[in-house]
């Protein structure tokens, strides 16, 4: 499958045949297992694909994890990863072009921040890969960029340059960047990506409760910021405040879409977009010590 460009576990055929091998182990299916396998490593993803999560090659790598995570180590070899991450690094430095930020990528015209699209999506991929001494001090160097030059009140920049601060989503803004710097926390046990997470996990609370319900750009996803912070800290507070989140959305989200005064996701039955995220996330909330955002905490 030479040239393929929907190579991403969340909007590609990578998404597909990882999700097929890892339903197949667990039915037992071995020859349904190995089909699976042989088609993802059929997969060559183009040479001008973005770098960014959702059409790009991290994306393409997160499905890689995922089946090393699920399947065994080394079912897709470090080898294979390894000649994605050198392509990743090597366009991060070009576009940075020596830089104040060490990494830095552009999809469609723009250099986004994000985790959808942006710094904050390449970095938390990247943490879970092997990488080389200067290549981990250039992602923890881009993370401290991110930190440094977020907005006053707390929130970050959708793009490099831009000074609107109004997204609270896990796709732009501080949801999907406080998931990355909690995972930059568990990596490399540094103090301040801990008191940023824990920042910008208040800007969430306070601004998070959004007239929207899925979780790419919903309460639902917002809700996983709490989750992630009960997980890195053990305190209740984050507890409860997912509770508040999820509880709203019990109570009230099928209320206010059929009035129309929350949207219930231009697709409301997929899982990003729609209630289906919400589902998830009702699910999650069974076990919240061990609740992870679908496609995005492995």
């Amino acid at each position: 499958m030479h040239g393929c460009r929907r190579v991403t576990f969340i909007c590609g055929r990578a998404g597909v045949c990882a999700l097929g091998a890892v339903l197949a182990k667990h039915a037992g299916d071995e020859r349904l297992l190995n089909h699976y396998l042989t088609q993802f490593k059929e997969i060559k993803p183009d040479s001008d694909l973005p770098n960014e999560l959702l059409y790009g090659r991290v994306g393409f790598l997160w499905a890689c994890a995922f089946l090393n995570k699920h399947i065994g180590k080394d079912t897709i070899s470090t080898t294979r990863m390894r000649a994605v991450v050198d392509e990743i690094i090597k366009a991060g430095r070009r576009s940075a072009n020596k830089g104040r930020c060490p990494l830095m990528y552009e999809w469609h015209g723009k250099k986004y921040w994000g985790a959808a699209h942006g710094l904050a999506g390449i970095m938390h991929v990247l943490m879970d890969m092997e990488l080389k001494p200067d290549e981990v001090e250039d992602v923890k160097g881009t993370l401290h960029y991110i930190i440094k030059n977020r907005f006053p009140g707390g929130n970050f920049p959708s793009s490099e340059g831009s000074e609107s601060d109004w997204l609270v989503h896990w796709c732009h803004g501080a949801p999907g960047i406080t998931l990355t710097l909690v995972k930059a926390a568990q990596v490399f046990g540094d103090e301040e990506f801990l008191q940023a997470a824990v920042d910008a996990g208040e800007l969430v609370w306070k601004r998070g409760l959004l007239k929207r319900v899925g979780i790419c750009h919903g309460i639902s996803g917002n809700t996983y910021v709490f989750l992630a912070l009960y997980r890195l800290t053990g305190k209740a507070e984050y507890l409860y405040r997912a509770k508040a989140f999820a509880c709203f959305l019990l109570d009230r989200a099928q209320k206010l879409i059929s009035e129309g005064k929350m949207h219930g996701g231009d697709r409301p039955y997929s899982l990003f977009e729609g209630i289906i995220g919400m589902a998830y996330l009702f699910l999650d909330m069974i076990e919240p010590s061990e609740a992870k955002f679908p496609a995005y905490e492995l």
